[in-house]
């Protein structure tokens, strides 16, 4: 048995399932660790989508900015942009089976000394206190009245501060576990900068700050293409731009052979 952690698919899953082989990933002996964005950008979000439903009982997943921004077209509380590539999966006649199963989907996935998140944890937080946001806004995500949740936020974006309330703070915490890449030297979220880090002058790479109990874990993330492949002790980044021209990645756990399969789709 093995576990594999693979960075953004978004929707390449001709390359994907070529990772796939040369992993020899089996679903009954072996477990994969998707780090959202599993759609959108790439030309095979349906078919994405659908291996991630069938093979649920062999994977964890956690929500991305490109999942969310598709449960919101779907909801009706966003409009699709030029780049985006969600039509053929909103026309699909298993939409309602597949939407529903992601926006079940959590924020934050432990096992172990091993964390998953998409984008990051803030760096003033615990991991205790960070587990405790993810279930937070992983329920009202999954509340019933879900949508006028997502009509309400997605036009709202803020900096997480402890005083907000309802739409705007469920906006503040899924905006830090799904956007984040950096933070102000005194530990603020910051959205401006989706570059290399060392081209964010003023401003770090959220987990460059010291964390109370950092030491103690390792975060496995995504979402950040221009950083690419980042292995440090307590930290894997593994984005590396694959729907932008570059590899898919596969690590495995936890001892950190490195698995990559360029662009296909």
């Amino acid at each position: 048995m093995a576990t594999y952690a693979i960075g953004d698919i978004q929707g390449c899953y001709l390359t994907f399932r070529k990772l796939l082989e040369k992993i020899e990933f089996d679903p009954v002996e072996d477990r994969l660790w998707l780090a959202g964005d599993l759609v959108n950008r790439g030309p095979r979000s349906l078919e994405t989508l659908r291996w991630a439903y069938r093979n649920r009982d062999s994977i964890q997943v956690v929500l991305g900015n490109h999942d969310l921004k598709l449960l919101a077209v779907a909801a009706g509380a966003s409009s699709p942009s030029p780049q985006d590539t969600l039509d053929e999966l909103l026309a699909a006649p298993d939409r309602t089976e597949l939407l529903d199963w992601l926006r079940r989907r959590p924020l934050l996935v432990e096992e172990g000394p091993l964390v998953l998140v998409h984008a990051g944890l803030l760096p003033s937080w615990p991991l205790a206190e960070a587990r405790g946001y993810a279930r937070e806004a992983e329920a009202a995500l999954q509340d019933p009245g879900y949508a006028r949740l997502l009509q309400e936020a997605i036009a709202r974006r803020v900096d997480w501060r402890n005083d907000l309330t309802g739409a705007v703070r469920w906006r503040g915490l899924t905006d830090i576990f799904t956007r984040m890449r950096m933070c102000t030297r005194d530990g603020r979220p910051s959205y401006r900068h989706n570059g290399p880090p060392e081209e964010a002058p003023g401003e770090v790479p959220w987990f460059a700050l010291p964390a109370a109990d950092r030491g103690s874990y390792t975060i496995v993330f995504g979402h950040w293409a221009a950083l690419g492949l980042y292995i440090r002790p307590g930290i894997i980044g593994i984005d590396t731009g694959c729907v932008w021209g570059g590899t898919l990645t596969a690590v495995r756990l936890p001892d950190l052979t490195v698995f990559q399969e360029p662009y296909v789709d």
